[in-house]
């Protein structure tokens, strides 16, 4: 019995040293799957899960097995810490396999480097049974790992502040002719006053500097008496305010007459300026009661607050307005650039921001800004000037600017757009959001095709704000190809290159593809990565 029992033991440790060479002889029974069967970056990290098929009889109850995802790149290796499984009769705290099969499934996680768009997962395992360790053969899981999000332009879009430069410079300029109660006659003494005399030379001076002068007269007559006597009263001198503008300039051309009849708002204007006593009262009345008849029988009946109108109020109002619109023209653009070299001193604020948005050396846009902050304490030219210097990659000058200003809407984003830059997504995001900017929206797209957020992302960039790129980025990475192709009307190489990518996700013959890289070759690093581009796995480049 006793020797029965030693053999039956040797048998056993015979079966369970032989263990892992049985499992590693049977490893092609072994079944792997991975979700996505081709590796995808998204958001600067690698995640899949990994499905391992263990058959009937496979698994030996007395064994622990080792396994490790290991991601096999351009330029080295990235191991996952590993994984353990035991047996149905091991003493441990591993998942447990069962002899008669089983499917065991795991996330496995890799942060992205450089190179891993050309790489392969493989699982590498190791089994113990006992005092023995061999290692299983080397299974691939995937081959290749999709970087297409990467492809998203991330510049950032920024809007400079206008300038509120002015090409023609228009102003009015008027006299008054004012009239007697009831009467349409000019008086002499009123075209030799000092409104008739200031307009007059208002104008020659206009017309001696070659400015474009349209003229008008406007007639009115106090509200006081028959609406329609004061109607006619009004068309009656500004017939005469024309003959005697005629007389005075000289003019074939006699200007347009605008006759208003009686004048309330004039009226109210004055009472609201005055210092009556009642004047308060009046405008009550004013205010209670629109039929003009009303209101001057209701004023009337205050026979003090009468009186003081008309001596104080009623005489402005019965007139001719002659009124000149002026419009000359600002220096060009041209004229602009030459003032700016040979005589600085004259631009103003405005003329300084609007001659630095036509200059197109960066150094002389630079300059011209700084002249602006410097003479004017300008902040938009402060901010344009930030605008500039991230335009540059010159972060760390734009950001000196940036802390020196209110946070607008374009402070915010361009704050974020310095964020973007500096890969601090979170706080770009909030900024964006905070912003509500076209250009901050834009940018909003940006950060949200970085993290992997695609729907918000493709809708948000709906409708693209200036170039379509990430736009049509999006739509791809959402599945919507016919979409995204019609969206692609940009002339950029990395827009040509986005087309290659649909036309291949589509199925597209090799010449349709190639004829799309051929223009997105215009850029020597999108022509290197076609060729590592797991998008393009199949065509002959």
């Amino acid at each position: 019995m006793k020797k029965i029992i030693l053999l039956l033991a040797a048998a056993l440790l015979a079966f369970a040293c032989a263990s892992p060479e049985k499992m590693a002889q049977m490893a092609e029974n072994v079944k792997v799957e991975c979700n996505p069967p081709v590796l995808e970056a998204v958001g600067g990290t690698i995640d899949a899960v990994v499905s391992v098929t263990y058959p009937k009889d496979y698994f030996h109850p007395s064994a622990i097995l080792e396994v490790t995802p290991v991601i096999v790149y351009d330029g080295g290796e990235a191991p996952m810490k590993p994984f353990k499984y035991q047996g149905e009769d091991v003493k441990d705290n591993y998942k447990v396999v069962s002899k008669d099969g089983q499917k065991v499934s795991e996330r496995v996680h890799f942060e992205y480097v450089e190179g891993m768009e050309k790489c392969y997962l493989e699982l590498r395992g190791k089994v113990t049974a006992g005092k023995k360790s061999i290692a299983l053969p080397v299974k691939k899981v995937a081959d290749g790992c999709n970087t297409t999000y990467m492809l998203v332009k991330r510049s950032g879009n920024l809007a400079v502040k206008a300038d509120n430069y002015q090409d023609v410079i228009s102003s009015t300029t008027e006299g008054q002719i004012k009239y007697l109660v009831n009467s349409s006659d000019v008086r002499s003494s009123e075209l030799k006053g000092q409104s008739v005399k200031d307009f007059l030379a208002a104008l020659e001076a206009a017309k001696a500097d070659g400015a474009s002068v349209s003229t008008e007269i406007v007639a009115y007559a106090s509200p006081e008496g028959a609406e329609n006597k004061n109607n006619e009263l009004s068309e009656s001198r500004g017939a005469s305010a024309q003959k005697a503008y005629k007389q005075l300039t000289k003019d074939k051309d006699a200007p347009a007459v605008r006759s208003v009849g009686e004048d309330w708002e004039g009226f109210q204007q004055l009472v609201q300026e005055s210092d009556l006593e009642d004047k308060n009262l009046i405008l009550r009345v004013l205010s209670m009661y629109s039929d003009p008849a009303v209101r001057e029988n209701e004023i009337r009946n205050m026979s003090q607050v009468f009186t003081a109108l008309k001596g104080e109020v009623l005489p402005e109002l019965r007139r001719a307005r002659l009124i000149a619109n002026v419009e000359v023209k600002n220096y060009t653009n041209e004229e602009l650039k030459e003032l700016l070299s040979n005589n600085e001193s004259v631009l103003d604020e405005e003329a300084l921001l609007r001659v630095a948005s036509i200059t197109k050396d960066a150094a002389q846009k630079e300059s011209t800004y700084k002249k602006a902050i410097e003479r004017f304490g300008s902040e938009r030219a402060q901010y344009n000037l930030a605008v500039l210097y991230l335009n540059q990659g010159k972060d760390d000058k734009a950001e000196a600017g940036l802390k020196e200003l209110a946070e607008d809407p374009d402070v915010l984003n361009a704050k974020g757009v310095l964020a973007l830059h500096k890969d601090e997504l979170k706080a770009a995001e909030d900024l964006f959001r905070r912003s509500g900017t076209p250009e901050a929206k834009a940018n909003l797209g940006t950060v949200l095709i970085l993290t992997g957020e695609y729907e918000e992302a493709a809708r948000v960039l709906e409708k693209p704000q200036g170039c379509c790129h990430n736009s049509v980025l999006a739509l791809i990475l959402t599945d919507r190809l016919d979409q995204a192709m019609k969206t692609a009307h940009c002339g950029d190489p990395k827009v040509w290159y986005l087309k290659a990518i649909i036309a291949a996700r589509q199925g597209k013959p090799a010449e349709e593809v190639n004829k799309y890289l051929q223009k997105a070759y215009r850029r020597a690093d999108l022509k290197e990565r076609a060729a590592r581009d797991v998008e393009f796995a199949g065509y002959e480049l």
